[in-house]
């Protein structure tokens, strides 16, 4: 396995972070996509444990990290295209695509627009919308950001992220997801959660061709059960697995499982 680091042009003049662990060239290929206000580390645990079977594609969503933070408005629709011309950068024609949060998000709105160079979809702790009371909500802790900082969400965040018993056991991960909130731009941060409130994709749920493995956490209550199921039932022969004790960054919290269900996706998408 050899490992490249790089930033990838997307069309609109942009610069895509990545980081690309690659297996041999007859490997499944998977890319994944981070929630908000993280950074292609989000998924570092389960790209180790992915890395022996696969070619494993990690980045920085536009806004975050260490990629380009241009104005917005963004969109998922946009996310996903900034994933094809990443794709299109390490010479990928198609891959798997999984992406936890926001990252599900874009993973959903690339299977629905590049059908053809989607392999396979996993949707981690996410949701096609979070509901009509979504765009004021958004709005209101993009404004909460931009007004008094990113400190004053913390612990509004890190009870959402991990349950009581995983941040007992667990400090130094949730500092190290607290470190990658707090240095996040703070306009870029507040145009995505813009973007969350105003994402609506269950029209194309029936878009989606195929093989997809849904995935939440039992006790999630930003991306819940119940939103979970709206996807599942919405996408022809899907799988949908709640996870018990676990809340939102289920591949933080349980990084063996996820990589054991994505490995599971891999060979059916094969």
């Amino acid at each position: 396995m050899s490992t490249t680091t790089g930033q990838a042009p997307t069309a609109d003049g942009n610069r895509i972070a990545y980081r690309l662990m690659q297996a041999d060239k007859d490997a499944p290929r998977i890319a994944l996509v981070h929630s908000l206000a993280m950074d292609h580390r989000f998924w570092l645990p389960v790209a180790e444990r992915l890395a022996d079977t696969a070619s494993v594609l990690i980045y920085d969503c536009r806004g975050h990290g260490a990629s380009d933070k241009p104005s917005g408005p963004y969109t998922a629709t946009l996310f996903g295209r900034d994933l094809a011309d990443l794709m299109d950068h390490v010479g990928w024609p198609s891959a798997a695509v999984a992406g936890a949060s926001m990252g599900g998000c874009v993973a959903l709105a690339f299977g629905a627009d590049f059908v053809q160079r989607t392999n396979g979809l996993g949707l981690i702790d996410t949701t096609a919308w979070y509901g009509p009371d979504a765009p004021a909500a958004w709005a209101g802790r993009a404004e909460k950001a931009l007004a008094e900082g990113l400190k004053g969400l913390i612990e509004f965040q890190v009870t959402r992220w991990f349950g009581d018993k995983f941040r007992a056991d667990n400090p130094e991960v949730v500092q190290q997801c607290v470190d990658i909130f707090l240095a996040n731009d703070l306009p870029a941060y507040a145009e995505t959660c813009r973007m969350l409130g105003t994402t609506d994709l269950r029209g194309l749920l029936s878009r989606i061709a195929c093989p997809t493995t849904v995935v939440v956490g039992e006790e999630d209550y930003a991306a819940t059960p119940a939103m979970a199921k709206v996807m599942h039932d919405g996408i022809k022969n899907s799988r949908m697995i709640v996870i018990e004790k676990a809340r939102h960054l289920i591949p933080l919290e349980v990084p063996d499982r996820i990589a054991a269900e994505l490995k599971h996706l891999l060979k059916q998408s094969m």
